[in-house]
C-alpha cells in the first residue's frame, strides 16, 4: 500500500532535513481518495504554514539585496550576506528559503497527485489552491535562483521541478534544475490551472482566481524583456491578467488616508489585498517579535533591534515632489507615512546633509550623514560641526527657505544640499529612520502579514507593460492612478520614450519599498544597482545585471542531500 508521510511528504527528497527516518505514523492514500474531505484541509494548512517561515527570508533576500534600506554595521547573521553580496552557498537562511519552498511543493504535488479533480466544487478548488501555492513557490524560487528572464532563459537554470512523491524511493535519481525558461513555463501553467479551478473567495489568505492572475500579471512582465529590448507578446499577457484583477470588481485602492495606516490594518479588512501571507499575534510569545522583518527596522513598545533604516536615497526619492516633514507631521508623499525618523525629545534644530568619505589616500570610498547646529536669522543661516571637539561655523546658502532646503560649501571643498529639521537620535553614525510598513498590523508591535500580491502593484505591472510596448496612453492612465493616490494633483502630464521608464522605476520604487520587489526589480530590466548612500556596505560599487552575485548559491546542504545532480551556480563571471 502507497503510504503519504505526512510529516515530510517526501521534502526530505528534495531539501535537507533534520528527520533521519520516516515517522511511523502514516495515512494510506486510499483512505485519503475515498473520503478527501477529512484529510484534505489538513494536507493543504500544512502547505499554508510552511509559507510563514518561507516569507520571512523571501523579504530578506529581496529587500536587503536593494537600495531602500541601510544597516547602521556589519553583522554576523546570514542575511548580511543578503546586503554585502559576499554570497555563500552555506547560508542557512537561503537554506531555510529552499526547504520550505520545497516542502509546500511536495505536499501541494501530493495532494494533486492523489486527488481527481471533477468530483466537488469545493476540492477543485482546493486543488485550485494546492496549483497556485506550487506555481507560485516556483516562480519565487526560479527569480532567486535563477538569472534574469531576459538574459538566455533556454540556457541558464531555474531550479529542479518534482512535483510529488516519486513513487519508486529505492534507487532514486531526482532531476537537474530546469532551465529558466522550463520553470517559468511550469509555474505559469500551474497558475493558469489554478485560476481555472479556483471559484471560492475565501480571503486574501488564502489562494483565489484574481490572486494566480495577479502573479501571472508580474510573471509575465518579468518575461517581458528590457526597456532597451522589449518582448511585446509578454506585455500584452501581463497587460491582460492585469486587467482581469482590475476589471473582477473585487478589490479597491485605499484612500490615501487610510492608505497611510495600511500597515494597521489586518488583511481580511484591507480592500487592496490580494494574497498574503497571513500572521496572527498567536504565533508570537513576547521576544518573539524581535526576529519578525519589521523588528529589524523599528523598535516599538520595546520590541524590535530597530538596526535598519530607510536609506538616503529612498528618502530623498519620497522628498523629491516636495520635502516630507516628520517632525512637523506634514507629509507630501503618502508613502512616507511608513518611516518614522526617531527625533530627540529635546527641540535641537540642526542642518541635516549628507557627504562623501574619504580615506587616507584621498580615495572617495563612502558617505555620511553630518548634523550640525543650526542658527537661523531670517534668511541667513550658519551651522557649526564639532570634530574631536574642533567646531568650525560655515555659512548657509538658502535654496527653498520655506522648505527648509539649504546648501553648504564643506571643508572637502563639496558644496551639498540638505534640510534644516531637528537632531534624529544615532545608532552608531547613522541618524534612525525606523520603517514600519512591516509592523503594527493590528496595532501589534511588528505583527505583520507580509504581502505577495496588491492592487497597487497590478496597476503598476499594466503600466509597465504598456509602456514597453509603447501604449503611453494606457501606461500613464494606470501610473497616475497609483501616484495620485499618495500625491493628489501631481500626476505625470505625459509620458514618452524618454521618461516612461525613469517615471515608473520611481513609482514602482517608492510602492513597492519592503515588500521584496526592488531589487528583482532592477535587475530583471537590464539594469545596475548602485547604493551610493550612508551605510557600511560598498557605497561607491556597480551591481551589473550579469554579475553572478545578482542571484543567490543553491544551499550547498540542499546539494549534500539531494537524491540526483543539483548543479550549482557559478561563483565569478
Amino acid at each position: 500500500m502507497k503510504k503519504i508521510f505526512l510529516l515530510i511528504m517526501a521534502a526530505c527528497l528534495l531539501v535537507a532535513c533534520d528527520i533521519e527516518r520516516f515517522p511511523s505514523t502514516s495515512i494510506a492514500a486510499e483512505q485519503i481518495t475515498e473520503n478527501p474531505n477529512a484529510f484534505i484541509d489538513e494536507l493543504l494548512n500544512g502547505a499554508y504554514s510552511q509559507l510563514k517561515t518561507w516569507s520571512d527570508v523571501m523579504h530578506r533576500c529581496g529587500e536587503y539585496a536593494g537600495d531602500n534600506m541601510m544597516i547602521r554595521g556589519s553583522s554576523t547573521d546570514a542575511f548580511y550576506q543578503f546586503i554585502s553580496y559576499s554570497r555563500t552557498p552555506n547560508n542557512y537562511r537561503l537554506n531555510d528559503f529552499w526547504n520550505n519552498s520545497y516542502k509546500a511543493i511536495a505536499q501541494t504535488s501530493n495532494i494533486i497527485n492523489m486527488i481527481e479533480e471533477g468530483t466537488d466544487p469545493n476540492i477543485d478548488n482546493k486543488l485550485g489552491e494546492c496549483y497556485f501555492l506550487r506555481g507560485t513557490l516556483y516562480f519565487y524560487l526560479c527569480r532567486a535562483y535563477g538569472r534574469p528572464y531576459y538574459q538566455n532563459p533556454e540556457t541558464n537554470l531555474g531550479v529542479p521541478i518534482v512535483n510529488g512523491t516519486p513513487d519508486e524511493l529505492i534507487n532514486l535519481q531526482l532531476p537537474d534544475r530546469s532551465t529558466v525558461k522550463e520553470t517559468y513555463a511550469q509555474a505559469i501553467e500551474d497558475l493558469e490551472k489554478a485560476a481555472d479551478m479556483l471559484t471560492i473567495d475565501r480571503g486574501p489568505a488564502y489562494a483565489s482566481r484574481e490572486a494566480a492572475w495577479a502573479i501571472l500579471s508580474r510573471i509575465y512582465l518579468y518575461m517581458s524583456g528590457t526597456w532597451d529590448n522589449p518582448n511585446t507578446a509578454n506585455t500584452a499577457k501581463s497587460i491582460e491578467y492585469a486587467d482581469k484583477v482590475i476589471n473582477s470588481g473585487k478589490y479597491s485602492l485605499l484612500d490615501r488616508a487610510n492608505f497611510m495606516k495600511y500597515n494597521t490594518f489586518k488583511p481580511e479588512n484591507n480592500d487592496e489585498s490580494i494574497f498574503v501571507v497571513k500572521r496572527v499575534a498567536s504565533e508570537y510569545s513576547g521576544y518573539d517579535h524581535y526576529y519578525g522583518v519589521g523588528g529589524m527596522y523599528a523598535n516599538i513598545g520595546g520590541m524590535g533591534w530597530g538596526e535598519m533604516y530607510a536609506s538616503a536615497k529612498y528618502i530623498s526619492l519620497l522628498d523629491e515632489t516636495g520635502r516630507n516633514d516628520w517632525y512637523n507631521k506634514k507629509l507630501v508623499d503618502a508613502r512616507a507615512a511608513f518611516i518614522e525618523p526617531q527625533y530627540e525629545a529635546t527641540a535641537r534644530p540642526v542642518f541635516r546633509f549628507i557627504k562623501k568619505v574619504f580615506n587616507a589616500s584621498n580615495v572617495h570610498t563612502n558617505f555620511n550623514y553630518v548634523q550640525a547646529d543650526v542658527t537661523i536669522n531670517g534668511e541667513t543661516a550658519s551651522c557649526v560641526e564639532t570634530v574631536s571637539d574642533v567646531k568650525t561655523t560655515y555659512p548657509l546658502t538658502p535654496v527653498d527657505i520655506e522648505q527648509g532646503i539649504w546648501s553648504i560649501n564643506y571643508s572637502d571643498g563639496e558644496t551639498y544640499t540638505g534640510y534644516i529639521d531637528q537632531y534624529i537620535r544615532l545608532n552608531r553614525v547613522y541618524p534612525m529612520f525606523y520603517i514600519v510598513k512591516c509592523s503594527r498590523e493590528g496595532e501589534d508591535s511588528h505583527l505583520h502579514s507580509p504581502v505577495i500580491s496588491r492592487l497597487g502593484e497590478i496597476y503598476l505591472n499594466k503600466a509597465e507593460a504598456a509602456a514597453k510596448a509603447g501604449d503611453y496612453a494606457t501606461a500613464l492612465t494606470a501610473l497616475n492612478i497609483v501616484r495620485e493616490r499618495s500625491l493628489p494633483g501631481e500626476g505625470y502630464t505625459a509620458l514618452t520614450t524618454a521618461n516612461a521608464e525613469e517615471r515608473i522605476e520611481k513609482e514602482r520604487t517608492l510602492e513597492l519599498a519592503f515588500q521584496a520587489e526592488r531589487s528583482y526589480d532592477v535587475y530583471r530590466n537590464g539594469r545596475s544597482l548602485t547604493r551610493r548612500y550612508p551605510g557600511p556596505h560598498n557605497a561607491v560599487e556597480e551591481i551589473l545585471p550579469n554579475d553572478f552575485r545578482v542571484i543567490y548559491f543553491i544551499p550547498q546542504t540542499a546539494i549534500d542531500s539531494y537524491t540526483g545532480t543539483l548543479t550549482q551556480n557559478p561563483t565569478s563571471n
